[in-house]
């Protein structure tokens, strides 16, 4: 090897530039930075502490959330369509589906982990994928059951039960998912589908209706009615009953013999997002296990996964939901969208008023 005397100018700047190369290499990938909207909170904490680290050392990218709600996020995004500025976004299954229709996202890469996730969680041809599951079903004040000798509920149709008369209570269906779910479900049960409601509208005030004590805007005041006793069964998630049974609150979950409907979480890599390489190895981690095993531990994300091993405290969780996602039943969300604004305006109208 000469030396760095014998070196010619130009060999020694390209002894300099190769070197600088070498020490800025690191440096140059920890500036490349990935953005992702989600919900604040809770959701951001467990990510950003607990998820994003792994990623972030494994590959160089840094992750920032952008907080806000499912609907925040959607309006930021529609927003910047031209131009969007985060990469990756989690949105509730609804309003995933208005941004896929909107042409908000775009298809995930082909990936050995999408044949690892429920098939239900996969959405319209993997243009968005659960992150994480959940599921409406029925969920009992079992202090009240119990004390009253009533076996579990088995069905949607126990809501018309005459037994729990003035003991119902359902989340409104023009502003909870819940509620949406639990009318859905009805409606199928009478003759209906998304695409015909009429069973369900004609029906309800006359059967489940006569049961219902109150219409509640959203699922807050179900802790306070069930230890009144207000409050007998109601629609729920099996991570709804568990956040309250946590807090010392005697409920319970029950899986409908219709089935449940499935309330997911999704991912979406953005349309026209300014590094779709570095967005779609993001959105690929966090359907691996190592992800949602993370966030399943440190967060009570239920994973989309179905190769996550649950660790041994939630284990008999994680395999009473697997048991429930069996007849788990998705409903048609582009209808739903399209006709929601309808829907609420006869719910307001016909069951509530």
């Amino acid at each position: 090897m000469p030396s760095l005397r014998n070196l010619s100018l130009t060999g020694l700047a390209t002894v300099a530039i190769t070197a600088a190369a070498a020490l800025s290499t690191p440096a140059a990938a920890q500036t490349k930075t990935v953005y992702i909207g989600m919900n604040g909170g809770t959701m951001e904490k467990t990510y950003t502490e607990h998820v994003f680290p792994a990623f972030e050392k494994a590959t160089g990218i840094k992750v920032v959330v952008v907080p806000g709600t499912s609907s925040d996020i959607l309006a930021k995004l529609q927003a910047q369509k031209d131009n969007p500025q985060m990469h990756v976004v989690f949105l509730d299954d609804g309003l995933m589906y208005r941004a896929i229709g909107m042409g908000l996202c775009q298809k995930m890469d082909s990936s050995p982990v999408l044949n690892d996730v429920y098939p239900s969680s996969r959405m319209k041809g993997d243009m968005a994928v659960g992150v994480n599951m959940g599921m409406t079903g029925l969920a009992y004040n079992k202090a009240m059951f119990d004390e009253k000798g009533w076996a579990p509920p088995t069905s949607w149709m126990d809501l018309a039960d005459p037994k729990y008369k003035g003991k119902v209570v359902v989340q409104s269906a023009a502003s909870s998912s819940f509620g949406l779910h639990a009318f859905l479900m009805y409606n199928r049960i009478k003759g209906g589908t998304e695409a015909n409601v009429d069973p369900g509208f004609t029906t309800w005030r006359k059967t489940i209706g006569p049961n219902v004590l109150e219409y509640i805007p959203s699922s807050a005041k179900i802790a306070e009615m069930v230890q009144t006793n207000e409050a007998a069964i109601f629609p729920l998630t099996p991570t709804g009953v568990g956040s309250l049974k946590a807090k010392g609150i005697p409920v319970e979950y029950a899986q409908p013999k219709e089935g449940s409907v499935v309330l997911m979480v999704g991912e979406c890599v953005v349309a026209k997002n300014p590094d779709n390489e570095a967005a779609q190895k993001l959105a690929a981690y966090l359907l691996g296990p190592e992800a949602q095993l993370a966030a399943l531990q440190y967060g009570a994300q239920i994973p989309s996964n179905t190769k996550v091993t649950a660790p041994a405290d939630v284990a008999d969780e994680m395999n009473k939901f697997q048991g429930y996602m069996k007849n788990a039943v998705t409903v048609d969300w582009d209808v739903i969208n399209e006709k929601r604004p309808d829907w609420n305006q006869r719910w307001n109208k016909e069951i509530e008023r």
